[in-house]
């Protein structure tokens, strides 16, 4: 029970939110709706489906949900890469949060990897 929060996968989201979190604090005031309310969308949604993924039964739907975690964080680079080019957030911040998402890519892509698998042996 609970076994999601012992995931690398579930660990390294939950730090990628509060990284997010603190940024999007020092986005000018016009994104407060735009920007950062999809940034916050978009990455609460990757600890969410790692969390729901590990609740259900088959490896088929757990794939499934990790698949969606993996979406929801290339959608947050995406948008990190656009704050960027904005000058909302500095080089080096994202490319701080970019080494932490791709390291983050590759423990879903393991997970999923593994889910389809163990579905093909079914």
């Amino acid at each position: 029970m609970n076994s999601f929060r012992k995931l690398d996968a579930y660990i390294y989201a939950k730090d990628i939110v509060k990284q997010i979190y603190t940024l999007v604090k020092k986005f000018p005031k016009e994104e407060q709706y735009a920007l950062c309310d999809q940034l916050r969308r978009a990455v609460i949604s990757l600890p969410s489906n790692i969390a729901e993924g590990s609740g259900r039964t088959t490896p088929k739907d757990q794939a499934h949900f990790y698949t969606i975690a993996y979406g929801s964080l290339m959608e947050v680079l995406a948008q990190l890469d656009i704050a960027c080019e904005l000058e909302y957030i500095t080089e080096t911040e994202f490319e701080t949060l970019e080494l932490l998402i791709n390291k983050e890519a590759k423990i879903l892509s393991g997970l999923v990897a593994k889910r389809n698998s163990l579905n093909t042996k079914q």
